[in-house]
């Protein structure tokens, strides 16, 4: 495996980097806000200890190449907006699944968009992934309108397959090929 704890990716407006111990107060605001976390796998964060052990757990997974968590920092202020993950990666397969989250001050301005292009071409071009996948509540719409715009394709809907604080739901499962990547 490959260890991540060294990547760096550049977009005009962000930098994609290993988290670091200062990030967990602007990871605990960000998710401990219900909004931005209403379609998560967990419920909001209720303490910054949270955070905390994300940040030192990540330093031993990206060391290991185990999954690649980035911090997206905004360039203009060095703020920390949000973070996108490839994990489940299956090396045999060439395969790994896609997660995101972002600050809600940061919403619709295109800064997720942004990041995860920088990260599918990463995963395509330097860990030669033959497929991306991401699993969404279908009722975050505009999580399913920036996997679209990024060439996935909706492949599958599972019912009730999350309880979370008691809430059930379903997944969307959506797909991104290499070559539709390239093709683009």
């Amino acid at each position: 495996m490959t260890a991540f704890d060294q990547v760096q990716l550049h977009t005009p407006r962000l930098t994609l980097r290993p988290l670091r111990e200062g990030d967990a107060p602007a990871l605990f605001e960000m998710f401990s806000d219900p909004e931005v976390m209403r379609y998560w796998s967990t419920p909001p964060w209720q303490s910054i200890d949270i955070a905390h052990q994300l940040v030192a757990r990540d330093a031993q997974a990206l060391a290991a190449g185990q999954h690649l968590r980035l911090g997206c920092e905004r360039n203009e202020d060095g703020r920390l907006i949000g973070q996108c993950t490839l994990f489940n990666l299956v090396a045999s397969c060439r395969r790994a699944e896609i997660g995101y989250g972002m600050a809600r001050t940061a919403w619709g301005q295109g800064y997720m968009a942004e990041a995860l292009d920088a990260l599918l071409r990463y995963g395509f071009e330097q860990l030669d992934l033959n497929r991306v996948e991401a699993d969404i509540d279908p009722r975050n719409l505009r999580s399913a309108r920036s996997l679209t715009r990024l060439g996935f394709k909706h492949e599958g809907h599972l019912r009730e397959r999350w309880i979370v604080d008691g809430e059930v739901s379903d997944s969307d499962l959506y797909g991104l090929l290499r070559g539709e990547w390239l093709a683009q």
